[in-house]
């Protein structure tokens, strides 16, 4: 029988989506073990003067514990 957990990070970039997509899970896997999946829940942006400064995005992890 397997045991998942699910956590919400967030995590900012001021390159792209993807970018910060990649450094949350990079991150989140420094500390949790067995990711094996995330849910984008939420994409936003931060602006100023018209552009954009900062990608941000709320992520949700699943994880097995063992």
């Amino acid at each position: 029988m397997s045991v998942a957990r699910v956590t919400e990070i967030t995590a900012a970039s001021k390159k792209s989506f993807e970018d910060a997509i990649n450094l949350g899970l990079k991150r989140a896997n420094e500390t949790l073990d067995h990711i094996e999946g995330a849910w984008v829940q939420d994409m936003k942006v931060s602006v100023k003067d018209g552009r954009v400064q900062e990608y941000r995005v709320n992520m949700k992890l699943t994880f097995v514990l063992r």
